[in-house]
């Protein structure tokens, strides 16, 4: 059905659509940027952002493991020293006719010190130093520098050989008598370290193989009896 406009209306029509127009044009409100919601939000994640990324900074930068001479010296001469008392205990595994608790006992020497020292390594790793020592001396740390083949407790290479050359209860006795020796020696340099090295992580390892090896002395020695 057609519908008519009275003449005039048509103009009436547009004239109020244009006047509906220019109310709804007045009612917007342009709102600055620090005004606008989308931008309050996406600066406030930049600002989080930024915030986080100081933050880890700031703990990489504390994460940096502590150092100095006591540190590095002890591990490089605490990994040779445990290598020494690691061949021993394999060395009295491979004898005839010794005491079974005995091996037990060079059995976790073995284990325990073999942990020791990859732990070593891996603190060495941690503070960007050598794995292993780069010369013969040992003990500067201590003020007291000698030959790594030197160090408190090291059996001598003849020594050594007596041992591989033994069997039975001689065996036992001597077994005994150089890992406990061996122990003390290993003593001293941990309760310096556990004193004096800067690193929190290397002191309490090094108490806790003064610890150790003085339990283990006297299970060695009660074993002997």
């Amino acid at each position: 059905m057609e519908v008519r406009t009275e003449p005039g209306k048509e103009a009436d029509v547009a004239s109020d659509d244009h006047a509906d127009h220019d109310d709804h044009d007045d009612d917007v409100v342009v709102l600055s940027w620090w005004q606008n919601p989308v931008n309050i939000v996406a600066l406030l994640v930049a600002v989080a952002l930024i915030a986080g990324m100081v933050g880890w900074l700031i703990a990489d930068t504390r994460s940096e493991p502590a150092t100095s001479d006591v540190d590095v010296g002890f591990l490089h001469d605490m990994r040779d020293h445990h290598d020494q008392a690691v061949q021993m205990g394999y060395m009295y595994l491979a004898l005839p006719d010794t005491d079974p608790a005995l091996r037990t006992v060079a059995r976790s020497i073995i284990s325990g010190q073999s942990i020791d020292i990859g732990r070593m390594i891996q603190l060495l790793r941690s503070m960007n130093a050598p794995e292993a020592s780069e010369t013969n001396e040992a003990m500067a740390w201590m003020g007291m520098p000698t030959p790594v083949d030197q160090m408190p407790g090291m059996a001598t290479e003849a020594e050594i050989e007596e041992l591989a050359a033994s069997s039975g209860a001689a065996a036992d006795q001597l077994f005994v008598e150089l890992m406990s020796e061996h122990h003390r020696g290993g003593i001293h340099m941990a309760e310096v370290a556990a004193a004096d090295a800067a690193n929190e992580d290397v002191r309490s390892m090094a108490a806790a193989m003064a610890a150790s090896q003085a339990e283990e002395i006297g299970e060695l020695e009660r074993l002997i009896d």
